[in-house]
């Protein structure tokens, strides 16, 4: 597979990306940050913004990557809709200048994608299912994926969906939001009508090794091997991490104030997924015990 480009490096799965990929290939990853998260030793890091479409140019040229893996993105849903020109530098033209690059160089392209193209009223959705996002957001992740698949380039585009775990300074994922919650002692409200299959990081990086290894294209779908809710999966992950999950209130969507609409059934089906791949898709029980094994580390 030659040498490998990780965009957004220091983010939870850019780091467990670079952690998965540099035993067997050289790895260079960019971030926005000066100094690398990444606890793998071998990866060569460069501060870099990605929306700086000149210096992303000269960089890659420079180095000559045969994959460009991008995990770099805007993914604050509410602060999407609010900073809709950040939103878009980030999860739009970044894209964009990675595409004429690998359309230029002959690159192949790895890219991240989510759920939240969908709106959420029929999930769980198979890849072929038409997109309809309903957040600017879904709307930004959506026009990517449109930029990619217009191109011509070699290209694999996964979505996936609520992803989870521990990292070096990543900020807050549903998991370490709940966990900081309830090791406060703080009441906190969660949602019973948002439903998705959380993915553990860790589990979507061994993924994307082994795809990018068989060299799959087109779309595919990714998550974890149980479909739930946000409320449900706060009450797993109280109990694996011995927490008191008598401070978990169930709530409504409606009744929160977020200026993002959610998907409310959302998800994704992975069997396109699971018929290529041998890496298995974790259930949440097997993630939450990984992910406590992590912590611990």
């Amino acid at each position: 597979m030659g040498k490998v480009l990780i965009t957004g490096a220091n983010g939870l799965l850019g780091q467990k990306l670079c952690q998965n990929f540099s035993p067997s290939y050289p790895v260079m990853a960019i971030d926005l940050h000066p100094q690398s998260f990444i606890p793998s030793p071998d990866v060569t890091y460069h501060s870099l913004d990605v929306t700086n479409r000149q210096k992303v140019f000269s960089f890659v040229k420079l180095h000559q990557p045969d994959l460009i893996i991008n995990a770099a993105a805007y993914t604050d849903v509410d602060g999407c809709e609010i900073n809709q020109k950040e939103a878009w530098a980030v999860n739009v033209e970044a894209v964009e200048t990675l595409v004429e690059i690998c359309r230029r160089q002959k690159i192949r392209l790895i890219h991240l994608s989510t759920d939240y193209v969908f709106d959420g009223e029929n999930g769980p959705y198979a890849e072929e299912d038409p997109p309809h996002p309903v957040s600017y957001y879904g709307k930004t992740k959506l026009d990517s994926e449109k930029a990619i698949r217009s191109s011509g380039i070699d290209f694999l585009i996964v979505r996936t969906n609520v992803l989870y775990g521990f990292g070096k300074k990543v900020r807050n994922n549903y998991l370490l939001w709940l966990l900081e919650k309830l090791s406060g002692g703080e009441k906190i409200e969660i949602v019973t009508d948002q439903l998705n299959n959380p993915t553990l990081a860790d589990n979507l990086s061994a993924c994307l090794v082994e795809m990018a290894e068989k060299n799959l294209t087109g779309i595919f779908h990714v998550g974890g091997a149980e479909y739930l809710s946000r409320y449900d999966f706060a009450l797993m992950a109280a109990d694996i991490f011995e927490l008191d999950k008598s401070l978990i209130t169930p709530v409504q969507t409606a009744l929160l104030t977020q200026p993002a609409k959610r998907p409310r059934r959302g998800g994704l089906k992975t069997e396109k997924a699971q018929k290529f791949l041998k890496t298995r898709l974790l259930t949440v029980e097997e993630g939450l015990e990984q992910a406590k094994k992590e912590m611990r580390k």
